[in-house]
């Protein structure tokens, strides 16, 4: 049966790529993106979610054109490294506004359709970075790292209405952000990699499909990395 599926940030890389394992899967997917043209083939709306209206009106949208929506993928998010002495508040709580406090915005939203409905799946993107840390990076972390608890609390919250809570934290994927990387740094980061390569987009959307899927309707409050080893025993 075709679902009405939702990634926030489905417009390139990752997302992208998870938009389209659930659109061959047969469900009805649409994406939110913040600038530039939106991939064809679905349901695209202009979405930041930092604004609680934006948010208000994309979900309005998605539900009047494709029904309330039944998986979410919540994968929106930014960064803004810095080493912590240099960063900035603004740097840390814009980071956090949009990948810990901007994922709670749209669950909230989600739940209220999945709670009548009393079935749901939702799976949050997280990264390997909430697991082993990261320097320059503990803005990300602390965000990424917030969306377990986040997850893990939501899993004892909403499991009794058949709503699954689970994340995914990848690892180096090959996107537009790691190809940015220089040789060398590139080199140092596949060193650390039991797996010894990066993966790819569709290896994280794979999982994500899965979570989603029937075949995980027992699976509450997980924590699956898709990371090639490199932040095992976290």
């Amino acid at each position: 049966m075709s679902r009405s599926v939702l990634v926030t940030g489905g417009n390139r890389g990752i997302g992208l790529a998870i938009a389209r394992a659930l659109a061959e899967a047969g469900d009805k997917v649409a994406i939110t993106y913040r600038s530039g043209e939106p991939p064809e083939g679905f349901l695209a709306v202009r979405c930041d979610i930092t604004d609680h209206e934006q948010v208000e009106r994309a979900f309005k949208e998605v539900e009047e054109k494709q029904g309330p929506v039944e998986v979410l993928v919540a994968n929106a998010g930014v960064t803004k490294d810095q080493l912590l002495l240099r960063m900035t508040e603004e740097e840390f709580t814009s980071v956090v506004d949009t990948n810990l406090t901007g994922t709670f915005r749209v669950v909230k939203r989600a739940t209220r359709g999945m709670l009548r409905a009393r079935k749901g799946r939702i799976v949050l993107i997280s990264s390997v970075v909430a697991l082993t840390g990261s320097a320059g990076q503990a803005n990300y972390g602390a965000s990424k790292a917030g969306l377990v608890g986040f997850a893990r609390s939501l899993a004892r919250e909403l499991g009794s209405r058949s709503i699954t809570v689970n994340v995914v934290a990848p690892g180096f994927v090959d996107t537009d952000m790691t190809r940015v990387l220089s040789d060398d740094q590139r080199e140092s980061i596949l060193g650390s990699i039991p797996l010894n390569r990066y993966a790819s987009p569709e290896e994280v959307a794979s999982s994500v499909r899965f979570l989603a899927s029937d075949d995980a309707a027992y699976i509450t409050g997980a924590v699956i990395p898709v990371d090639g080893g490199l932040g095992m025993g976290h």
